[in-house]
């Protein structure tokens, strides 16, 4: 087929114009020269010679082995062979490029170095929606087993104490036994409120029964108790009391225990003077004064109230003058 080309002897290869004979016919007429043009075309199309190639497959070839592009001049001559320069398919690239990765194994170190769980913080309510310790509704008692003082009120006003109970119960108090705090409050001691029901109702005889769960707040501790007497339900008040460190708290629902002691003694006649303001303008004239104090650590300057048989002010203030 080669030799029926006649082609072979007088053509050159230019990349940008394409197959141009390297004659020219000076003594032919131009009709002579378009029909060896055309069929030096028709020849190289039969041979499937392609002197560029495509667009999609050059790109691929670059992509596939950049160094491996050949590199033509003007000056190399057309050949009847085929030509070797056929791109490789780009498989191998698709291959290469979607092959999954290997999964990373996850790292250990972060967990065992990862701090230990701090201690969950002290649980307090908030008062704002009540206190949330509605005792349950009282079921009738049956006599064979104990009596349940959390919801029981069992003996509650049934009868009246001995007259030898009541003298004890209702007897005026002793003005050495009653306290002044520093800003005017007076108080009765929770020992002497002890002692009053111990000769009231004997050792033994009477008791402060927990009527609900101790309520922490973030500031004070409070809880609600039942006084108990000779087996008889006597009062239920609610005691309270402030702290400023957690580790107080302990300490707080003592003082909630005093607090609500002493309140249900109201009840029972205990100190009731302490509750009435007469009482209370008569006693600060008689037994009590107002001097100029100064804290020892801030140096600060205040009144305070203290009874008069008191020789000197308590730590942490020392009396100065005014």
């Amino acid at each position: 087929m080669a030799s029926r080309c006649s082609c072979r002897a007088a053509t050159s290869f230019n990349g940008a114009s394409g197959l141009i004979p390297s004659y020219r016919a000076s003594s032919r007429s131009r009709s002579t020269t378009r029909n060896l043009e055309s069929a030096l075309w028709t020849c190289a199309q039969k041979h499937s010679f392609s002197t560029a190639p495509s667009r999609r497959a050059a790109a691929t070839a670059t992509a596939a082995k950049p160094a491996a592009t050949p590199v033509r001049t003007a000056s190399s001559t057309y050949a009847a062979k085929p030509s070797t320069y056929t791109p490789k398919p780009a498989a191998s690239t698709t291959t290469s490029s979607t092959s999954p990765s290997a999964p990373s194994t996850p790292s250990t170190t972060s967990s065992a170095s990862s701090p230990s769980k701090p201690s969950p913080p002290l649980q307090t309510q908030n008062l704002t929606n009540g206190l949330n310790d509605a005792p349950p509704t009282p079921s009738p008692h049956d006599p064979s087993t104990p009596i349940d003082w959390t919801i029981s009120f069992h003996g509650l006003s049934s009868a009246a104490f001995s007259p030898e109970a009541a003298a004890h119960l209702l007897a005026p108090i002793n003005p050495l036994d009653v306290e002044i705090k520093p800003d005017g409050i007076v108080y009765l001691p929770e020992i002497k409120y002890r002692r009053i029901l111990n000769k009231a109702f004997g050792p033994g005889a009477w008791g402060l029964a927990p009527r609900g769960e101790t309520i922490v707040t973030g500031r004070s501790v409070t809880r609600e108790y039942a006084l108990v007497a000779h087996g008889r339900l006597v009062s239920i008040a609610r005691g309270e009391q402030q702290y400023f460190d957690p580790e107080g708290i302990p300490t707080a629902t003592e003082g909630c225990k005093s607090n609500a002691l002493m309140r249900c003694c109201k009840d029972l006649g205990v100190a009731s003077e302490l509750w009435d303001p007469v009482f209370i303008r008569s006693f600060m004239e008689k037994n009590s004064k107002e001097v100029w104090v100064e804290h020892v650590a801030t140096k600060k300057k205040k009144k305070i109230w203290m009874r008069k048989d008191m020789k000197e002010v308590r730590y942490p203030f020392k009396e100065v003058k005014g």
